[in-house]
């Protein structure tokens, strides 16, 4: 896997974006980055958060849930960068992953009708996601990690869209498991967004196999290390 080209600096340790979203006033200057997917984060997170702006009888400590602990830095993230820059690296490499991934699927001949479609449709989305992250790193001065060189071998369609539904689940659990160390909101709204959207395409890629399209009520994360053992055979270099 490549490592990142970008030389970045360590800053003083400081609450993350999800901290400072909790601040009305935080809040508002970030909506007016526009937009409804940021707008969509930007709920997505306040509701992890458990803010609240109503007041209730809790008083001012009830409506403001304070964060007890701020998370450490996930060590699988130092080959990518450090901070905030490395975090959408190792989110672009994952993005390529898949890019490359449903670019394969619908060239290989296995998948007919909805199947396919589905393909087409997830794999232009996930081109997207891929273009969105290299001006995001590149507006925030960074430099985007090259794209690795991928293989994939299916066997048929069942197995490609099981392991669709697995990249795809895979990709939601690596957001959710570093939204939390993301300093910049814009990244964060950025993150969140694609996540969401991971996470309806396993959905639906689970209901095409016959599995449960929701199995759990909430989600788990996963640390970079885990996400990228799993990929691993997918990258050749």
């Amino acid at each position: 896997m490549t490592d990142s080209e970008t030389s970045m600096t360590e800053s003083p340790a400081r609450p993350g974006a999800l901290h400072e979203l909790r601040d009305p006033r935080s809040r508002k200057g970030f909506l007016r980055l526009g937009g409804a997917g940021l707008a969509g984060a930007l709920a997505m997170t306040l509701a992890a958060c458990g803010s609240s702006e109503e007041g209730g009888g809790g008083g001012e400590a009830a409506a403001k849930p304070k964060l007890t602990t701020e998370p450490e830095p996930d060590p699988g993230i130092r080959p990518f960068g450090e901070g905030d820059l490395g975090i959408a690296n190792y989110a672009l490499t994952l993005e390529y992953v898949e890019s490359d991934f449903y670019e394969r699927a619908v060239e290989g001949g296995l998948l007919r009708g909805e199947a396919l479609e589905l393909a087409k449709v997830f794999g232009e989305q996930e081109a997207t996601h891929v273009t969105a992250l290299r001006k995001l790193i590149e507006g925030a001065g960074g430099t985007p990690v090259e794209r690795p060189r991928t293989r994939f071998e299916f066997e048929d369609e069942k197995s490609l869209l099981m392991m669709a539904a697995t990249v795809e689940d895979l990709g939601a659990a690596a957001y959710l498991g570093q939204a939390a160390r993301i300093e910049s909101k814009e990244i964060l709204a950025a993150a969140l967004s694609i996540h969401s959207v991971e996470a309806r395409h396993a959905a639906v890629l689970r209901e095409v196999t016959g599995a449960e399209p929701a199995p759990r009520a909430f989600s788990e994360p996963a640390d970079a290390a885990t996400v990228l053992e799993t990929v691993k055979p997918f990258i050749v270099s």
